[in-house]
């Protein structure tokens, strides 16, 4: 083309190519860039693999892989076929020649600039739709497993009288198909009309008509198809008001039919549909007759009556006629809503019972006589005492405990089952002596020993331990103790390969052990080394000389990840708990299966339902926290062997049919309940967030009767926790207790409740938590009248606080620096009245840790703090009554005596240590002395004595485990090492020192 001028007319600019050097170079880098992101989605992917495989569980790697794919391409071709076709079908049915216009002028220059590459446009618009449409399908992969796999109920809904496997498992796949059908249909649609413009099938400003024929019968067709599934739509609709959730002012969150729906919106939607279907015919009539003037009639009838007959319809029906007559309309349905909540919430069992509340016996003996036999009174908190089971039992700054212990049932000596606090001693890898990737990941791999303590007893304000010292020794039978599997283990360990672990440390030194498990996956393989490489960010591991033959890499190793991963159909409870269960340490997690399906049953938010004081600090809420359900199942009882990582899944819950679902879904994955040992049923327990569920609904749906369900006279509420100020609900406690005309004590889970808005008391709510029992999962609530004021937690905390002498008691212990800390306030029946007792901490000046020291007891208006609960409860009732003390009450809390039962473990032999402690014994007993005479001036003295001596012992102790002391004391003489005495009968040190403080 010859230069038209305007610019300077010199010889032209070559652009220099690279050289053939740089365009190799950079051809290399590209094709690596590429094989570095193939081998990046496969490391994620192979390693998934390894690992499912080695937990034993790759079935269900395998059948959610396949689904996944199997979706991903179904409804990705589906997707690509419909917009591809209608796309080509446009440009067939172009006009042979285009009108003569400006627009279709403008139009040749695309044409023509896409023509060379129609192809390639049509292969990538299809491409690209697909991929999305695949993705989206492929997340759909729970949905199409239980459609498939789906078990009847054997229940119907009451108002369309399908089986409620209808609405859970069927009717969730056809709206995901429906969705689908519409993506797929406006997307065409959309296509179509841009490919009939770019080709004069469609003409804005042109003269003429506006679209040809063919054009007119392509997007009509179309048309027709969304017209069609808006029917489908309309249909289901009717179906979907039996899971429908609405705002109903009388009972807040609904979910069913109401009046209105019955009576407006279901008539509404079936002639909706009726019209949806004729609209959809005159589309089609339109490939005869070329004219859109009868469908566009249609369309526009449809518009209207979806507005007049589904919109403003219902809101006069609810205006005229069921606000005024609101109870007598709504009762019928509420019923429904009834019967169904209860249901799905397995709470339609629950015997409520009128309880007085109050007392009338005049015999204060035989009720004293009673109070020892009413509860195994839990004084040692879980939530309050893990700092003291850290300083009296952690040994080594590299071991920790959950800051929430675990409540557990375990035989004595003497055959007696014994309510016990339990903790593994796990591994902290924040105390280790130096961070480095080895010690990390390689030296310091797992935590060591149970430790253990009586429940309803205190030495001196410390926990009786029955397991305790490293390695652990006591009660328990002998057991693997190594923990390898924990809450507290987050983090990858390298274990079994040429580099040694530290096992734990005793009076001779450390202790080195290598892995005998087989658990994790090899690393012998340099194609798994590159994998976990890449998949951990960790190059190390592809060269580092510590791994070699035998190594494994451990990782997930939390129970609730493990459980999650191995079934991710389930939803995991908050709190996993240890148990030593046949010679092993297994971790036993509660899960559930839960639909959003059920008909006619209420919503509620697993995350904000499960909500409590405990939770809310520790984070311990419930897997899948946002999930919405209206149907819950304790389904699976799960183990986590705790040196293997073995998980094994229970079958608990043999008749729900969303387990069975599953359980067709990944056959072989869950085994039968029968298999569960007599040892493990021995540890299973009610689990907490499933109560925390059924308790919320049972403020509201405790009642029977729609009427009074309706009037809202019967709402209760959860009152907030009144031992702190977080302003979340009270925690539900374990608890052994004995009920209203039951003749022993049950091993339950307890809570209490209050009328809507008030602080006085409404219910006592407690489940039957011992699997052993026949009665597990039975719920049982005494109702309080609600003619009498009975004081609720908020107003017993309140009635504690504000007793002068109690008061004035709290004041003394809490000077200087101490920190007063109020335990678990228990709630236990007793002979028509309601016995509330609270252990009372004291934390501060040199102590690191909670002691009991108090107990709060009240009964009938009588309120009492005292050293020990055997006091606080003959002060209560004026008399001792005819047992000594009552069973469970435990030794002295504080009071300078003697306890029953078993002492603690030698804290150390160190001199230095010892005489610190019988200074801290004789400042004790002088402040007692001086409290019981109303020596406030020598009670305050004797107070900073005892933190002095305290303090001294600690630091004694912490010089002893400094490095280099070895197995000595601190006098240089080899004695014990703290924590791992030598000999495990326990001493009666009164006060007693950090066993490896």
């Amino acid at each position: 083309m010859p230069d038209r001028g305007g610019g300077p007319t010199g010889p032209r600019m070559r652009v220099g190519r690279p050289s053939r050097r740089a365009r190799t170079l950079l051809m290399t880098l590209g094709v690596l860039a590429v094989l570095g992101m193939v081998f990046a989605m496969f490391a994620g992917f192979w390693t998934d693999w390894l690992w499912y495989r080695s937990v034993h569980y790759s079935s269900v790697f395998t059948t959610t892989l396949w689904t996944k794919i199997g979706l991903f391409f179904v409804f990705g071709l589906l997707m690509a076929a419909a917009v591809g076709l209608n796309i080509w079908l446009a440009h067939r049915l172009r006009p042979p020649l285009s009108a003569m216009s400006v627009e279709q002028q403008s139009l040749d220059r695309y044409r023509m600039s896409i023509a060379p590459y129609k192809k390639w446009l049509l292969s990538g618009i299809t491409a690209l739709v697909g991929l999305i449409a695949g993705a989206s399908a492929a997340s759909e992969w729970r949905t199409w497993l239980m459609w498939v796999n789906g078990v009847a109920f054997g229940k119907t809904d009451p108002q369309f009288h399908l089986d409620v496997s209808f609405y859970a498992f069927d009717l969730p796949w056809y709206r995901f198909l429906l969705g689908f059908g519409f993506a797929a249909t406006i997307l065409s649609l959309i296509a179509a009309v841009l490919t009939h413009y770019l080709y004069g099938g469609l003409r804005v400003t042109s003269p003429g008509a506006r679209a040809t024929a063919a054009a007119t019968g392509h997007l009509s067709v179309l048309l027709g198809v969304f017209v069609t599934l808006k029917a489908v739509a309309y249909w289901l609709d009717r179906y979907g008001l039996a899971v429908k959730s609405s705002d109903f002012k009388a009972t807040g969150n609904w979910t069913g039919l109401r009046y209105v729906d019955a009576n407006a919106y279901l008539p509404a939607k079936t002639i909706l549909f009726c019209i949806a279907v004729i609209c959809a015919v005159l589309f089609f009539a339109t490939l005869w007759r070329r004219t859109w003037q009868l469908p566009v009639i249609g369309f526009g009838l449809m518009v209207l009556s979806a507005i007049l007959i589904g919109g403003l319809y219902p809101a006069i029906v609810q205006k005229f006629q069921v606000e005024p007559n609101e109870q007598a309309k709504e009762a019928a349905y509420v019923q429904k809503n009834l019967v169904a909540t209860r249901e799905a919430y397995d709470i339609d069992d629950t015997k409520v019972t009128d309880y007085a509340g109050t007392s009338d016996t005049q015999d204060k003996a035989k009720l004293r006589d009673a109070a020892a036999d009413a509860a195994s009174y839990r004084l040692m908190d879980p939530n309050i005492v893990s700092p003291t089971f850290e300083q009296l039992q952690q040994v080594r700054n590299y071991y920790g405990f959950p800051s929430n212990l675990a409540v557990d049932r375990y035989k004595t000596k003497d055959g007696k089952v014994q309510d016990t606090v339990i903790g593994l001693r796990e591994l902290n890898l924040a105390g280790i002596p130096k961070n480095n990737w080895i010690n990390d990941h390689f030296r310091y791999t797992h935590g060591y020993g149970v430790v253990a303590a009586k429940g309803t007893e205190a030495d001196e304000g410390r926990p009786v331990f029955t397991e305790y010292n490293l390695p652990s020794t006591g009660d328990l039978p002998r057991y693997e103790q190594r923990i390898y599997y924990g809450e507290k283990t987050s983090t990858y360990s390298i274990v079994g390969g040429p580099q040694k672990e530290i096992d734990y440390s005793d009076d001779t030194g450390e202790k080195t052990t290598s892995y005998k498990g087989n658990s994790g996956v090899s690393l012998a393989n340099p194609l798994n080394r590159a994998a976990y490489a890449m998949a951990f960010n960790e190059p190390q591991i592809l060269y580092s000389g510590a791994i070699g033959d035998g190594s494994r890499i451990l990782y997930n190793r939390t129970p609730k990840q493990r459980v999650e991963a191995v079934a991710p159909w389930l939803t995991i409870d908050g709190v996993s708990y240890p148990a030593v269960v046949d010679g092993r340490v297994q971790w036993i997690v509660d899960a559930y299966t839960t639909t959003n399906g059920y008909p006619y049953s209420s919503r509620t938010t697993l995350g904000d339902t499960t909500l409590d004081s405990l939770t809310a600090a520790n984070n311990q809420r419930v897997v899948a926290q946002q999930n919405q359900v209206n149907y819950i199942r304790n389904s699976v009882k799960a183990t986590v062997d705790a040196y293997t990582g073995e998980v094994k899944l229970y079958q608990w819950d043999t008749q729900d049919p969303v387990l069975k679902t599953w359980m067709k879904a990944f056959p072989g994955t869950v085994e039968p309940k029968k298999d569960i040992s007599p040892e493990l049923l021995s540890h299973i327990r009610y689990p907490q967030d499933l109560f925390k569920v059924q308790r919320e609904l049972l403020t509201r749906y405790h009642v029977t009767d729609a009427q009074t369900f309706l009037s809202g006279s019967e709402v209760w509420q959860i009152p907030n926790d009144p031992t702190n100020r977080s302003g979340d609900a009270v925690p539900p406690y374990y608890l052994s207790l004995k009920m209203p005309g039951e003749s022993s004590q049950t091993f339950s889970l307890t809570t209490t409740m209050t009328p809507n808005g008030r602080d006085n008391l409404s219910a006592f709510m407690t489940v039957a938590a011992d699997a052993n029992t026949s009665d597990y999962g039975k719920i049982s609530i005494l109702k309080l009248p609600t003619g009498k004021t009975i004081d609720g937690p908020k107003r017993v905390q309140s009635q504690f606080n504000s007793e002068p002498s109690i008061a004035e008691s709290i004041r003394l212990l809490k000077g200087g620096d101490s920190e007063v800390e109020y335990g678990n306030l228990l709630t236990v029946p007793l002979d028509g009245g309601l016995l509330y007792v609270e252990p009372v901490y004291l934390r501060g000046g040199g102590l690191k840790y909670p002691l009991l020291r108090k107990v709060l007891v009240t009964y009938g208006g009588n309120t009492a703090f005292e050293d020990t609960l055997d006091k606080a409860l003959n002060k209560v009732f004026g008399t001792e009554g005819s047992a000594t003390e009552p069973p469970g009450s435990g030794s002295d809390t504080g009071g300078g005596g003697t306890g029953s039962g078993e002492k603690n473990p030698p804290p150390s032999n160190n001199p230095t240590v010892q005489e610190a402690l019988k200074d801290a014994q004789k400042a004790f007993e002088d402040g007692q002395t001086a409290l019981k005479n109303g020596d406030w001036q020598a009670y305050g003295q004797a107070q900073k004595d005892l933190q002095d001596a305290l303090k001294r012992a600690e630091d004694a102790q912490a010089q002893a485990e400094k490095p280099g002391a070895g197995g000595k004391n601190g006098d240089g003489k080899g004695g014990a090492s703290p924590g791992a005495s030598a000999s495990p009968t326990p001493n009666s040190s009164p006060s007693g020192s950090p066993s490896g403080g």
